[in-house]
């Protein structure tokens, strides 16, 4: 696991600004739970519209281990100090923002398939028996 999870950090960190950019198209918005206040959608909406007209692309953030309770705030709080950088700041930290979804996203999937079987002798499951992959 750690040596795909640096890998995966090597890759990003050798991504072009066009490579960066095709990576932020693919990205959601962060969001707000149904329930929180309407400001609050309105706060957050405004907020990510003036970061794409600066930037020009999604605002990206990474909210691993950040209690549901402090996303809107973290998120306000991350767009509001990133509208100061400059477009080439914010492309450097927008990137690092993506390497740290994506090992997030290795992490939660590769863990929750090695808990449920875990391969044996290196091999992947199913690859040479008749276990179909989780």
């Amino acid at each position: 696991m750690a040596s795909l999870l640096a890998a995966s950090d090597e890759a990003t960190y050798d991504l072009s600004p066009g490579e960066v950019a095709e990576a932020l198209s693919a990205e959601a918005l962060p969001s707000l739970p149904e329930d929180t206040y309407t400001a609050a959608h309105t706060a957050l909406t405004a907020a990510h519209a003036a970061y794409e007209a600066r930037f020009g692309h999604v605002f990206v953030i990474c909210l691993d281990g950040v209690p549901d309770d402090e996303v809107l705030d973290r998120v306000l709080e991350d767009i509001r100090s990133r509208l100061a950088n400059d477009p080439e700041d914010e492309r450097a930290v927008a990137a690092d923002q993506l390497r740290l979804l994506a090992r997030e996203r290795l992490t939660a999937t590769l863990g929750a398939r090695g808990t449920t079987r875990p391969a044996t002798n290196g091999s992947i499951p199913g690859e040479n028996d008749k276990t179909p992959p989780p």
